[in-house]
């Protein structure tokens, strides 16, 4: 089954989508009508990463936190790690 919309994952961090409900204070306070339910997506960005080693660029759609790691440990690395390169 296909999930509508596309499911957004990061590769590096494997972040998901979520759902997450919410409660009013009415609900907090009588413990009627409750919220809904939204769902919550990861902050992903579509990035273009040069890789030194490689010598070459590729495109991906990472998460801010994926973005902070690749920063943080190298981009060579990181994608490797992850299994991406």
């Amino acid at each position: 089954m296909i999930p509508y919309p596309p499911m957004r994952i990061c590769p590096i961090t494997k972040k998901i989508s979520v759902m997450r409900g919410s409660y009013s204070n009415r609900t907090r306070a009588t413990q009627y009508n409750p919220c809904g339910k939204n769902r919550s997506y990861p902050n992903m960005q579509k990035k273009r990463i040069f890789i030194p080693e490689l010598n070459k660029r590729i495109t991906l759609t990472i998460s801010a936190r994926g973005l902070k790691t690749i920063q943080k440990n190298g981009a060579y690395a990181t994608l490797k790690k992850a299994g991406v390169i």
